[in-house]
């Protein structure tokens, strides 16, 4: 076990491991105390026939899946109506939702910077302009604390004038003068955003300038008068994921009818969509052209572009690229990886040069021994416990962000002679003792990078690091939005089903009586290679701390906190991993003391909607309460609802019939059960949610409600899935959480 307590005044089962076929099997199932209980029988809902087919005929609820269908919307109003009487109705409410408000809208918070030419950017909302203002300083002046903005764009009134709820999704502004910008707008917060030029000399809609029609763009600036745009160019140009698998070079004035095509994957790719990315100096001048052909989830190819053709390049699949510096390529394996004779750590960063890298067409897809006399090309391989969380990649040197047991540090990597060999070396940059460090903005001709240090308790520090001369400058505190002098950290270890370690912080008041009373929340989310560090929540502090309550978060497998194999021991069948790490942590919290099933609950959004839903079925006596926001919970039709299918690599393939079985052993959709007890849940989710589908969350509500289960069910009709609509929306939807929990742990 480690322990780890830090003050407020420091800154900071295994049930389905194989698959047996696509039948349904009795399981046996245990209690909180391990004692067996009857076999069941299964699931009234569980499929006897578990292909495609036989899924969509079982599923007396397919037209909630109807995005604006009439029963759909008639099912949200209904829904909603009752959610509201409940939740705003309490006399919580209204506090809450004031709070959160005045912490989400609050002038003195530290305004997210970014470089733009030679100044600092900005996209900022407050009460007054809700929808937001991007807008611009000097450096100088944003170091002074008193930053005098210049608006370039008011978001709020552009909304008026064009009668559209847009929703800032960011700038991409052409290095080196970065007054050309490619501004995305989201109508009502979905992913699928519109784009246009914008001139940040004038301040003015570039004439002439690049539009984009609503999609899901992957675009890049090849120079000021060419992009590379992957997108929807008509019929059969999308994979059934919804994504691009086609990079066309799009001039001005051109229509993408016109661009002409540059790259082609397969109309059967996984993952997110064919994606190109420009590497360039200091200077803006071009080093690298590649492009990513995701094969699934995780897995991709490599490309470059040289002199408008593509070139395969020798790379793990499993591959995340941070840059290029010079004629070197700096990236990370997610997988073990050869090179040269050397075996790879999986999750070292690494740098080669990028003409070793290419293969020609014809040549051997065996490993490719170019150098076998150079030196190791990690610049960083980590320890049992380490893993990388963020890179920039500078002209002389490489920033990393490192967590070591979920706790930040931060180094610079530069190459020095070592006898005769260029080896890469390692400077540590002090930042703040058992806090998470994390990489914003950077600027290659500056040789600086914006860090934020952060914890629990402690509000974000901002800095500035000089990459060149190793050292950080502090820009300015955040200041507390709630009472931390009340609580400490400590970090635990619970033991899975299959006994390994799995770390969590306890948030907890100081004079807590370990007899099982403390109101307590679990976070949890478990997927994808996402590390879920200690980080400041200021809402979750004010509505939930300051009343008395505990935190946890888990930091299941699943996440990137231990490197590769944390995410990827917990794919596909070995899933139920995930669930008994959960499941693991709320045991071990009453164990010790801390809470009891009456006043334990859950939250989770979108990955961590399975996690919750799962908990819900799966271990009801460990709970009371459950926030299942933006969920994946129809697991064996997940693929079938946009855009789903991109997962694959992640959840496996209903499609087919093993993986179907083991997936279908946990789908909480099916597994729902008439005659069980399951706590009071509130599912919420978004109408504009075009990431994952809200008729997950509809129809599970609704099969709750059928077999009797009380439940809250609320959709919002704006914001989508990142719920960044604005304040005012997202103050509500904080308050809503918060008075539930307080309902089912307090009262």
């Amino acid at each position: 076990m480690n322990r780890l307590i830090l003050s407020a005044a420091i800154p900071a089962l295994l049930l389905a491991a194989c698959a047996g076929g696509p039948a349904p099997i009795p399981v046996r199932t245990l209690d909180a105390a391990d004692v067996p209980r009857p076999l069941q029988t299964p699931p009234p809902h569980l499929p006897a026939d578990l292909t495609p087919a036989g899924v969509r005929a079982a599923d007396d609820h397919l037209a909630l899946e109807e995005v604006n269908g009439a029963e759909a919307m008639a099912f949200v109003a209904g829904s909603n109506t009752r959610a509201l009487a409940s939740l705003e109705g309490d006399r919580r409410y209204e506090t809450f939702r004031r709070q959160a408000f005045d912490i989400l809208s609050a002038t003195d918070r530290i305004p997210s910077p970014s470089f733009l030419g030679e100044g600092i950017g900005n996209f900022w909302q407050d009460a007054a302009n809700p929808k937001g203002l991007w807008r611009r300083t000097t450096l100088d002046s944003y170091r002074s604390g008193a930053p005098v903005w210049e608006t370039m764009l008011d978001i709020d009134a552009l909304s008026r004038a064009e009668g559209k709820d847009w929703v800032w999704k960011g700038a991409d502004c052409l290095a080196p003068d970065e007054t050309r910008c490619l501004v995305s707008l989201s109508d009502g917060g979905k992913d699928a955003v519109v784009v246009r030029e914008f001139d940040t000399a004038t301040g003015l809609w570039v004439e002439d300038g690049f539009i984009l029609p609503e999609g899901k763009h992957r675009l890049e600036w090849l120079d000021r008068d060419t992009l590379l745009v992957a997108t929807d160019f008509g019929p059969n140009t999308l994979t059934e994921s919804g994504y691009p698998f086609i990079v066309k070079s799009l001039k001005r004035g051109q229509t993408l009818a016109q661009a002409t095509e540059v790259y082609r994957g397969d109309i059967g790719d996984g993952g997110y969509g064919v994606s190109p990315s420009v590497y360039r100096d200091k200077d803006g001048a071009v080093l690298a052209v590649l492009i990513s052909r995701p094969l699934d989830t995780f897995r991709s190819e490599t490309w470059r572009l040289l002199d408008g053709a593509p070139i395969k390049l020798h790379l793990p699949e499993r591959v995340s690229i941070y840059g290029a510096q010079g004629e070197e390529l700096v990236f990370s394996n997610d997988e073990g990886w050869r090179w040269g004779g050397m075996d790879i750590k999986p999750g070292s960063l690494i740098a080669l040069p990028l003409g070793f890298l290419e293969r020609r067409s014809g040549e051997d897809d065996g490993e490719v021994v170019v150098c076998p006399h150079c030196s190791r090309p990690e610049i960083f391989s980590p320890g049992p416990r380490e893993s990388l969380q963020g890179v920039r990649v500078m002209s002389d040197g490489v920033l990393v962000a490192i967590s070591d047991n979920v706790v930040g540090r931060l180094a610079r990597f530069q190459r020095q002679l070592v006898g005769r060999n260029r080896a890469w070396q390692a400077t540590d940059i002090p930042v703040a003792t058992n806090s998470d460090v994390g990489l914003g903005d950077s600027s290659k001709s500056r040789g600086e990078v914006f860090i934020s240090t952060q914890g629990f308790l402690t509000p974000q520090t901002l800095s500035l690091a000089d990459t060149t001369a190793a050292t950080i400058t502090e820009l300015r505190q955040a200041p507390a939005r709630f009472d931390a002098s009340t609580h400490v950290v400590e970090q635990f270890e619970a033991t899975s089903s299959d006994g390994t370690k799995i770390p969590y912080f306890v948030v907890r008041p100081k004079d807590l009586v370990m007899d099982g009373h403390a109101p307590t929340i679990i976070y949890g989310y478990g997927g994808f290679q996402v590390s879920k560090p200690p980080i400041y929540i200021p809402e979750m502090g004010k509505l939930w701390l300051e009343n008395g309550g505990v935190y946890v978060n888990a930091n299941i497998r699943g996440g990137g906190e231990f490197g590769p194999a944390w995410h990827q021991s917990v794919l596909k069948e070995h899933r139920q991993l995930a669930f008994d790490d959960y499941a693991a942590v709320a045991r071990d919290l009453h164990q010790r003391g801390i809470t009891s099933p009456r006043r334990t609950g859950i939250y989770g959004r979108s990955n961590g909607g399975v996690l919750t839903s799962v908990a819900v079925t799966q271990h009801p006596e460990l709970i009371n309460a459950a926030v299942i926001e933006s969920p994946l919970i129809d697991m064996l039709r997940y693929h079938e609802l946009p855009a789903g299918a991109s997962w694959i690599g992640e959840y496996g393939d209903p499609r087919i019939p093993e993986e179907a079985a083991y997936i279908a052993r946990y789908s909480a959709y099916q597994q729902l059960r008439p005659e069980t007890e399951y706590p009071r849940v509130y599912i919420t989710t978004n109408t504009r949610d075009d990431r994952v589908h809200p008729g997950h969350a509809r129809k599970f509500a609704a099969r709750l409600g059928e077999q009797g289960h009380d439940h809250l069910y609320y959709e919002e009709t704006s914001g989508g899935h990142s719920n960044d609509a604005d304040p005012v929306a997202n103050a509500r939807r904080w308050a809503r959480h918060y008075v539930y929990l307080s309902q089912q742990l307090m009262d």
